[in-house]
C-alpha cells in the first residue's frame, strides 16, 4: 500500500522511492539492463516503520527524504545508508506541533537544498533540514474533534476513544511552491482550507475569503499543485468521504486563488481524487489519481479519457511524472508501482490525429547496449530457474518505443464480405473470381519503417492495423541473413527456433514511418518521426567504436547469412540428387554411368555438409575432427554478441577463416548444381520422370 511516491534522475535509469503501510520506505529502478526484469534483489529500504511521503534532491540522487507517520523526517545519504533525523523541532516553550499521519515535504523548484515541511504550520530549511524555520502560524481551523458532535452529541475523556494509530486533527496535509514564481507557496489541510502566500510566507491568504463554489465546508484537502508555468494557476484535488460524499473534485484557480472552479466535475462519479500531477513540457495535460484509476485530459478538464491498458481498477494514491524520461508512474494502494513509459503520444494531442486513418507519434530515444543474462537461462517471465516463488516485474521493451494510432477499422475483402453478409442475413455466394481474389491478399497491416541517416530502410516491422493505439518495439537490429528453411517457422525461418536475429545497429539517428497495407495497396503516412539510437557505454575496458562494433557485427551477420545459404544449398541439391537416382531407376535409356556421376555427387555434397556444421558420425562418437565453419562462426558470435566492447583479434581471425572456408564450399556447390543441371537435361532427352530443379 503506497501512499506517496518520489522519483530521482539517477542515469540511465531513474529509481523509485515509495512510501508503504507496514512496509517501511522502499526504492527500486525503473528498470535494469538485466533480460530477467526487476527482481526483489533491486529492492531496497531507505527507512524502517510505515512509510510515507518520500522526497529526492534534483541532481543529487544520493540525497533523499524518508519519513515514518506523523512528522517523523530523515535525511537519507544512500552512498551508505545512513539517515539523520531531521523534524522540525518546536522552539522553547513552545507546545507540541500536530503532524499529519502522511506528513508533505517538499524541495522546492527554485533550491534543491531548500526544504518545506508541515504540521499545522510550514516549516523552512536552506540546508537540506540541518536546521529549520516555521514561516507561517497555525494554517489550519484548530479544532478539537473531541469536542465535535459523534452521533448526535459531544462526549467526554472517558469515552472509549481510538486515538492511538489515527492521524492528528487540524494539519497541513500538502505543498507546493510555485515553479513560474519564487516564494509562491500553496498549502492544503485536512480540514476544509486552502493557503497561499505570495511573499515566502510573510502574509497568508486562506480559502475562507475564496469563492469555492459548491465545494464542502470541511474538505480534505489530498493534494494542491502550483501550475509549472503559470504563476497565477493552481489545482487542488478535495473530497469529502468521510462525509459520504464521493463527489469527485479538481479544483482550478486563475487568479491566485480568488475565484476555484471544479474541473472535475465531469469525472465518474464517486471517483475521488487523490492527486493531480501536470507535464512538464504540455501545461493542458494533466492526470489525476482517482480511488479507481488513472484519468488525463488535454481540454482543461472538460473531458477526462482513462488511462487502462493493463491497469488493474485500485485507488491511485499518488503520481508523479518523470522530467527527463516523461514516465508517469502511479502508486497504488494495495497493488504496488506502475509506470506508463514515455506519455510524449499525449502531449499536444489533438481529436484530428485520432480521427485520422493512421497517426504516428514522436519517438523516444533508444539505448543500444546489451542485455545481461545475470541468472542465466531467460526462461519465462525472466524467472530463470529460479521458479515461481521469485518474483519478477517486467522491464520496458528494448530499443526504440514507437506509438501509433489508427482510426478506423480496416478489413481484409473476404472479412468485408462476410460481415455485410451476415448483416443482410444472407448466404448467397459470390462469384469465383471474388473469392480468388480474396485469396490473393493478406490481412490488412500497419507496416513501420525505420531507415538510417542516410536515409536507407534497415528495418521493416509488420505490426497489427485495428483501430485504437498500438506500440511496438523495434530491437535496434537489421534483420536477420539467414536462409529460409521448412518447417514449423516457415515465414520466420530460424528452423523451428522462431524469428532469427539479425546485427545490432549503430548508434546514430533513425527516422521511423508508418504506412498500411489493405488488401495489396499500400497507403504511407507522411509523418516521418526521428530519434536518436544512443551508445550506453561504462565498460571498465575501452574497445572497438560503437560504429566498428556495428560494422563487425554486420560482417559477421553476412556471414552467417552466407553459411546458412550454403547449407541450405547443399541440403537441397541433397534431395534433388536423390529424386535423380529414383528417376534414373525408371529410365531404361539412362544408362548405369549416370547413376554413378549422381552417386559421386552424392558424396560431394556430404562433404560439403561436413565442412559446413561437422561430421554427425564423430558427435555420435564424441571424436574430434577437423574444425566445422559453423564453430568458427560460433565462436564469433559468442565473442561478440553479449558485449559491446567490439571483436577481439581471435574474433577477427576466426570469421576470417569462415569466410574463406564459405566462400570455397560455395564454389563447390555451383560446381555440384551445374553437374546436377547438366544431368537433369540428359534424363530429359531421354525421357525421365520430373524431378526438383526440372
Amino acid at each position: 500500500q503506497f501512499y506517496k511516491v518520489a522519483l530521482d534522475d539517477t542515469e540511465p535509469f531513474y529509481n523509485v522511492l515509495g512510501g508503504t503501510q507496514d512496509n517501511n520506505t522502499q526504492v527500486g529502478p525503473s528498470r535494469t539492463l538485466s533480460t530477467h526484469g526487476i527482481t526483489n534483489r533491486d529492492w531496497g529500504v531507505t527507512l524502517f516503520g510505515d512509510g510515507h511521503q518520500p522526497a529526492t534532491e534534483p541532481g543529487n540522487p544520493e540525497v533523499a527524504y524518508s519519513e515514518w507517520q506523523q512528522g517523523n523526517l530523515v535525511r537519507v545519504d544512500r552512498t551508505n545508508g545512513e539517515i539523520v533525523y531531521i523534524k522540525p523541532q518546536p522552539a522553547e516553550g513552545e507546545p507540541q506541533e500536530r503532524y499529519n499521519w502522511d506528513a508533505p515535504i517538499l524541495v522546492s523548484p527554485h533550491d534543491p537544498a531548500r526544504l518545506y515541511f508541515a504540521s499545522q504550520r510550514i516549516w523552512r530549511s536552506d540546508n537540506r533540514g540541518d536546521s529549520w524555520t516555521p514561516i507561517s502560524g497555525d494554517l489550519t481551523r484548530n479544532i478539537d474533534r473531541l469536542a465535535e458532535p459523534v452521533m448526535g452529541r459531544t462526549w467526554g475523556d472517558d469515552a472509549p476513544w481510538d486515538l492511538f494509530a489515527m492521524s492528528r486533527f487540524g494539519t497541513i496535509t500538502s505543498l507546493s511552491e510555485s515553479p513560474a514564481k519564487e516564494g509562491l507557496i500553496w498549502a492544503g489541510t485536512d480540514d476544509g482550507l486552502l493557503q497561499v502566500t505570495k511573499d515566502g510566507g510573510a502574509t497568508w491568504t486562506s480559502s475562507d475569503t475564496f469563492a469555492l463554489g459548491d465545494v464542502p465546508e470541511r474538505f480534505f484537502v489530498n493534494d494542491i499543485k502550483a501550475d509549472r508555468v503559470r504563476a497565477e494557476v493552481a489545482y487542488a484535488c478535495v473530497d469529502n468521504h468521510k462525509e459520504g460524499d464521493y463527489r469527485p473534485f479538481v479544483l482550478r484557480t486563475e487568479d491566485g486563488g480568488q475565484s476555484w472552479t471544479n474541473i472535475g466535475a465531469s469525472l465518474p462519479d464517486r471517483h475521488l481524487c487523490w492527486r493531480l500531477v501536470q507535464d512538464a513540457l504540455d501545461p493542458e495535460l494533466l492526470f489525476v489519481g482517482t480511488e479507481f484509476g488513472v484519468y488525463f485530459t488535454r481540454s482543461g478538464g472538460e473531458t477526462w479519457h482513462e488511462l487502462s491498458g493493463g491497469l488493474p481498477t485500485i485507488p491511485v494514491r499518488d503520481l508523479a511524472l518523470h522530467p527527463r524520461e516523461g514516465d508517469l508512474v502511479c502508486a497504488t494502494f494495495g497493488r504496488g508501482i506502475y509506470i506508463l513509459d514515455d506519455i510524449r503520444p499525449l502531449r499536444g494531442l489533438e481529436p484530428e490525429a485520432l480521427e485520422a486513418d493512421m497517426h504516428l507519434f514522436g519517438v523516444r530515444d533508444a539505448l543500444w547496449y546489451v542485455p545481461r543474462r545475470e541468472l542465466g537461462a531467460r526462461a519465462p517471465l525472466g524467472r530463470a530457474s529460479q521458479g515461481n516463488a521469485f518474483f519478477v516485474a517486467p522491464n520496458p521493451d528494448f530499443g526504440a518505443l514507437i506509438t501509433y494510432h489508427i482510426g478506423g477499422e480496416f478489413q481484409s475483402a473476404k472479412d468485408a464480405r462476410t460481415k455485410a453478409q451476415k448483416d443482410a442475413d444472407s448466404s448467397i455466394r459470390p462469384p469465383f473470381d471474388e473469392l480468388h481474389a480474396e485469396e490473393d491478399v493478406d490481412d490488412p497491416v500497419a507496416l513501420l519503417m525505420i531507415k538510417n541517416a542516410s536515409g536507407a530502410i534497415v528495418r521493416v516491422l509488420e505490426a497489427p492495423a485495428t483501430k485504437g493505439f498500438h506500440r511496438v518495439a523495434w530491437d535496434l537490429r537489421y534483420p536477420s541473413t539467414e536462409a529460409w528453411s521448412r518447417g514449423p517457422s516457415e515465414e520466420g525461418g530460424g528452423g523451428g527456433r522462431g524469428e532469427p536475429m539479425g546485427a545490432r545497429v549503430a548508434p546514430g539517428t533513425y527516422t521511423a514511418t508508418l504506412a498500411l497495407r489493405v488488401n495489396g495497396f499500400m497507403n504511407e503516412h507522411e509523418t516521418v518521426q526521428s530519434f536518436e539510437v544512443k551508445a550506453l557505454g561504462g565498460g571498465a575496458l575501452q574497445g572497438a567504436t560503437p560504429a566498428e562494433v556495428s560494422a563487425f557485427q554486420a560482417e559477421l551477420e553476412r556471414a552467417r547469412g552466407a553459411h546458412s545459404t550454403a547449407a541450405a544449398r547443399a541440403s537441397d541439391a541433397l534431395e534433388r540428387a536423390g529424386a535423380l537416382r529414383s528417376a534414373i531407376k525408371r529410365t531404361p535409356a539412362a544408362g548405369p554411368e549416370v547413376a554413378t556421376i549422381v552417386a559421386r555427387v552424392e558424396g560431394e555434397l556430404r562433404a560439403l555438409q561436413r565442412e559446413l556444421n561437422g561430421d554427425p558420425l564423430r558427435r555420435t562418437l564424441n571424436t574430434q575432427g577437423p574444425v566445422p565453419i559453423s564453430e568458427r562462426l560460433s565462436f564469433t558470435s559468442l565473442g561478440v554478441e553479449f558485449s559491446t566492447y567490439g571483436p577481439a583479434p581471435s574474433h577477427t581471425e576466426s570469421l576470417e577463416i569462415a569466410k574463406r572456408g564459405i566462400a570455397a564450399v560455395t564454389e563447390r556447390l555451383d560446381a555440384a548444381d551445374k553437374t546436377l543441371g547438366e544431368l537433369r537435361t540428359a534424363l530429359n532427352e531421354v525421357g525421365a520422370p520430373w524431378t526438383p530443379g526440372g
